[in-house]
Parts: C-alpha cells; structure tokens; sequence
C-alpha cells in the first residue's frame, strides 16, 4: 500500500472512532455503489449519514474539507441515492465531511462538519 493510501485508511479508521465515540452507529465503510465509493455510511438520532473523510499530512497548502469539490459532492450523492434505494430508506439523509490533519509526532486534529452540503444533482 502506498503511503498516500495508507494515510487515507488511518484517517478513515480514526474518523470511524471518532463517530463512535459521539454515539454514531456504523452502518458500513469503504461501500461502493457501482464505482463510486462512500467512505463512512453512519446513523445517529434517526438520520442517515454519508461521511467522506479527507486526511492531510499538513494543512500548509490547503485545509483538507476544501478538497471536496462539486464533483466529489455530485458522485457522493450518487452513491447515496443507490445506497438509500437499496436500503429502502425513507427518513433523513446527510451529507458530513470529517477532515483530519496529522502530524510527525502521531498526534492528529478532526474538525467534522455536520450538514456540509446539500446534494447535488
């Protein structure tokens, strides 16, 4: 694994902890719908939550949410709209960004934003 994709997968693993530590219930990680891919599919308080989590090594050049553009929002919306069909959801849904920034030492910051976008058709 190269070590950009180890970077992404420690960040996943650390946003999954950190939604379970804030009582999110983990439906699923890493779920592909055709070949888009959402990182977290968590539920908290009746609502169905998408998670795309971005980790950084630094936010020198750029904070990691910034990175989520109208693609990545188009094509995670997709995917909810595949998950939430295959499911038979009817309640809720939400789109949340965990942007996460490391650093040499081990220690790491999580900023998470709740509700950080409305779909987009």
């Amino acid at each position: 694994m190269t070590p950009h994709h180890q970077l992404g997968k420690s960040g996943e693993e650390l946003a999954k902890a950190f939604l379970v530590s804030k009582d999110y219930a983990i439906r699923a990680t890493n779920l592909f719908i055709g070949k888009l891919e959402i990182d977290i599919i968590a539920e908290k308080d009746g609502i169905l939550i998408i998670v795309e989590v971005r980790t950084r090594s630094t936010d020198w050049y750029m904070q990691p949410e910034a990175s989520v553009d109208y693609r990545k929002m188009k094509h995670l919306t997709q995917a909810a709209q595949g998950y939430v069909k295959l499911i038979r959801w009817k309640g809720e849904t939400r789109f949340d960004v965990i942007a996460i920034v490391t650093r040499p030492d081990g220690s790491f910051r999580i900023d998470h934003f709740e509700d950080a976008f409305q779909p987009v058709f």
